[in-house]
């Protein structure tokens, strides 16, 4: 259409087509027919043959494209951020984390509280450590401010809750022991490589 058509056009020049549609019924009887005349046309069937064909496949040929959660999970990405974990020690089985507290005054979110203590051995260790999923937006600075590699991202991200508030204790989030030799290393500062045992040299003192 020229630019003078547009200007100048007219609706009655078009070409419409008009479809034959019946008029909506308004007694009961009138309903009834029209629900009576679609029901032996098959026309539900019609519009449900997508549904009833993916239905078939799925029950009777093995075609199932839907995860069965949760039993099965989708694979996500190894940088994705997720519930925190706190990792152990592989030789020892001790916990990295020596109370900095870096994490917790680095959070934007003020979600993290952590209390310290000395044992017996003066050692400062962890007596209490929490982080509140309810604030917590995710951003990983706890992560890469840990001089000890101690507290990272890992792949639980169920988050769901009954209360507001959720919050995760210090035990939660460390490393079972009898999951320790399954733990799951990032690179990063104090990372042990892959060829740690081949660059161990006996030392020629007797301890």
């Amino acid at each position: 259409m020229s630019l003078e058509n547009m200007k100048d056009r007219n609706v009655g020049v078009q070409n419409y087509r008009l479809l034959d549609l019946e008029h909506t019924p308004t007694t009961n009887w009138g309903k009834f027919k029209r629900f009576a005349k679609r029901s032996v046309k098959l026309e539900l069937f019609t519009g449900l043959k997508v549904t009833i064909r993916e239905m078939f496949k799925a029950l009777f040929m093995g075609e199932m494209h839907t995860t069965k959660y949760p039993f099965e999970k989708l694979p996500i990405s190894p940088r994705y951020r997720a519930i925190h974990e706190m990792k152990r020690l592989l030789e020892s089985g001790h916990y990295r984390c020596i109370g900095c507290g870096l994490c917790e005054k680095i959070c934007i979110s003020d979600c993290i509280r952590m209390d310290t203590r000395y044992d017996e051995n003066q050692r400062k260790e962890v007596s209490e450590y929490t982080i509140n999923f309810g604030r917590c937006i995710f951003c990983g600075y706890c992560a890469e401010v840990c001089p000890e590699l101690a507290i990272v991202h890992g792949g639980r991200y169920e988050t769901a809750s009954e209360q507001r508030a959720s919050y995760s204790n210090f035990e939660d989030m460390l490393t079972p022991m009898d999951e320790l030799i399954n733990q799951k290393e990032y690179p990063g500062f104090g990372w042990i490589s892959p060829n740690a045992d081949e660059n161990i040299k006996k030392t020629p003192l007797g301890y």
